[in-house]
């Protein structure tokens, strides 16, 4: 084995993040009823923290006495990065101030209340919020305007958007959460490494105990197939439970045992357990990872009529992003299947340093623990 190969490939993946937990979000539920706005904005205490620094003493644990010192901060700071305008600007203020828990941790809450210019006109809200500083956040929005809702979500590319009373458009809502859900699997580091090992061996078959290079394509994209079908339907599965409600399980399990699955399925490309059928550790596992997709839609909340047209644009964007990374992988996977480079460094090397990080991440999450800074 080239352990020289190996060691190069591991340096040029040291890119990847040690952790791969949920990425930034803050969500914002307001409800503009003619000149009237009140809503809730919910931002992650960790965001906040980076921001403003709230941990005073610097020991690790961020305390109500800590949060409340800095009210005042979070107020201006909060509001100053978001602006709601009808006919003009409607001025925000904060009128309480709450903590509450989210899937990922802990989130302050702020009640918000403002009144418009006028009544009946289109309502436009611009949300800046951490974009300077961390380009992964997103705000997810659910807007209840003069009676009807619907969700949107804010990023650094759409941070301003118009909404037009009685005309809220459900095939907007639908295409804007079908790009989340792209972004979603193309950032969620844990759901690639779990999909691009149990792939990894898809251009080799085993013949005893040494791994050999398929014959034609079409065998690598008919294994192929039977992997990625069987992981869409599984999380497609938890994923529309989850975001409606039906089934829901603690955040640090589901996160535990998404990194599980990646151990298991690098390891399983070193020490075969499942032999050519790895479809059944992709849907096995997969349920589980659809619990990890639904995090985003549970926590915004929306009423079932629009989130029926959220969690279909976001499981569609998945498929899609998942697809995408699948269209790149294979045919390269195909072409170098009979190099060392594949053999050795990709496929040996690749499931080694997947197995480490996963590793890494299943401790800090079953057991509270870290180890490396994010």
């Amino acid at each position: 084995m080239n352990w020289r190969l190996i060691l190069v490939l591991l340096l040029s993946l040291g890119w990847l993040p040690a952790q791969a937990h949920k990425a930034s979000d803050s969500y914002l539920a307001l409800k503009v009823d003619g000149r009237q706005v009140s809503g809730q904005w919910d931002i992650a205490l960790r965001d906040i923290d980076f921001a403003l620094g709230l941990d005073a003493n610097g020991d690790g644990d961020i305390t109500w006495g800590e949060v409340r010192a800095k009210h005042g901060d979070i107020d201006a700071w909060s509001t100053n990065a978001l602006t709601v305008e009808r006919g003009g600007r409607c001025p925000l203020r904060v009128t309480e101030h709450l903590i509450d828990e989210h899937t990922d941790g802990a989130y302050a809450v702020m009640r918000l209340q403002g009144e418009c210019p006028v009544a009946d006109a289109d309502v436009s809200v611009n949300y800046r919020l951490l974009f300077g500083v961390d380009a992964l956040h997103r705000g997810l929005l659910r807007l209840d305007l003069d009676g009807e809702t619907t969700s949107s979500i804010f990023s650094p590319e759409t941070p301003q958007q118009q909404f037009t009373p009685k005309a809220l458009s459900s095939l907007r809502q639908l295409g804007g959460f079908l790009v989340q859900g792209v972004w979603h699997i193309w950032i969620g580091f844990d759901h690639i490494l779990f999909l691009l090992a149990l792939l990894l061996p898809v251009v080799l078959v085993r013949q005893g105990k040494r791994w050999v290079p398929v014959a034609r394509f079409k065998d690598a994209s008919r294994e192929v197939l039977w992997v990625v079908t069987a992981f869409t339907i599984a999380h497609s599965i938890t994923l529309s439970l989850a975001a409606l409600q039906l089934i829901e399980l603690p955040s640090r399990w589901v996160e535990s045992v998404i990194a599980l699955s990646v151990v298991l399925a690098a390891l399983n490309n070193m020490y075969p357990m499942v032999g050519e059928r790895r479809w059944v550790a992709a849907f096995v596992f997969g349920l589980i990872h659809g619990f990890g997709f639904a995090t985003v839609l549970a926590d915004l909340g929306l009423p079932s009529h629009a989130l029926i047209f959220s969690l279909v644009g976001f499981n569609v964007g998945v498929e899609l992003g998942q697809l995408a990374i699948v269209a790149i992988f294979l045919p390269l996977a195909y072409v170098m299947r009979k190099t060392r480079f594949y053999q050795q460094g990709m496929f040996i090397g690749g499931s080694l340093l997947t197995l480490l990080l996963a590793l890494v991440w299943f401790i800090e999450r079953a057991f509270n623990v870290q180890w490396m800074a994010t």
